[in-house]
């Protein structure tokens, strides 16, 4: 049943559009859980709440105390942060009367299923939906596992070779192609973002061929967040995956925060007890939906 007009009317007064002043209060929310929190969080202790900067709008919803209590992030993905019922049915409307921009809607996984509930009517029908993926963490090296010593940063010269990897994981997992649109541009910027930061690794072989890779795509001060996990075909069924993450997982500890985490779709079975075996433990649970 969609909302009657008090409700809407309500629901859009308790909501806005974050500005400057309201960072420290953003961060305040975004704090309360480093892990799950990462992926927004990473965006705004490196920008603020500026739009254009941030790539999208940060929605604030208040309680009837006036608190800042959730957030929504509205850009290419939308993010639903630290939002309860009350929240979630604030945030849909929003997103309902702009009408869809993002191409996915990920987050928590019980926000992010009461999201889409309200929204499918309107938005849908989705791609796809992974309604249950695990989110992953630890805050200490792996000790089953040792790290492979051939797993490194990927340099700038390195670009092109690593190329063909990212995009081949991209399609794996998201189902379509990076390069599609505007040619994949976008995507090699980000991809050659991550290498200039220091944030891309991998392990090549003697013809400059990529055997295993990954990113540690969103870092905050409180943990980082590793994507990108690939091998290559060849070379699967081998332990690189677990040997590689190790090594990935030695270094962001060292350099880079104090909790690393992933999320994996539930279904990859043998992905899941890689990541187990390496040290990471199930700390929640997100979800996506992808347009």
């Amino acid at each position: 049943m969609l909302p009657g007009p008090f409700q809407v009317a309500r629901a859009l007064s308790a909501t806005r559009v974050l500005e400057a002043r309201d960072l420290e209060d953003a961060l305040a929310v975004l704090h309360r859980d480093p892990v799950a929190n990462a992926f927004v969080a990473t965006r705004v202790e490196a920008v603020g709440l500026d739009p254009w900067r941030l790539g999208g709008e940060m929605w604030g919803w208040s309680g009837e105390d006036g608190r800042l209590e959730s957030l929504c992030y509205a850009g290419a993905n939308l993010v639903p942060v630290n939002a309860g019922p009350e929240a979630v049915r604030a945030f849909a409307e929003r997103a309902r009367r702009q009408g869809r921009r993002c191409s996915s809607i990920v987050g928590p996984a019980a926000a992010t299923a009461a999201l889409w509930a309200q929204l499918e009517r309107s938005w849908g029908p989705a791609r796809e939906v992974r309604g249950h993926q695990p989110l992953m963490a630890t805050d200490t090296p792996a000790t089953e596992v040792a790290p492979d010593l051939l797993v490194r940063r990927v340099r700038r010269n390195e670009i092109e070779s690593l190329m063909p990897a990212c995009v081949a994981m991209f399609t794996e997992e998201v189902g379509i192609s990076p390069l599609a649109g505007d040619g994949g541009l976008l995507y090699q910027a980000r991809v050659a973002e991550l290498v200039a930061a220091g944030r891309s690794f991998a392990r090549f072989d003697e013809d400059g061929r990529v055997v295993f890779k990954a990113e540690v795509g969103a870092v905050t001060s409180g943990a980082c967040q590793i994507q990108g996990v690939w091998v290559a075909p060849e070379h699967r069924g081998r332990g690189l995956s677990e040997t590689g993450m190790a090594a990935v997982l030695d270094i962001a500890l060292r350099e880079v925060a104090p909790t690393v985490s992933l999320y994996v779709n539930d279904y990859n079975v043998r992905a899941r007890a890689a990541y187990r075996r390496v040290g990471f433990r199930e700390v929640g649970a997100f979800m996506s939906v992808l347009f």
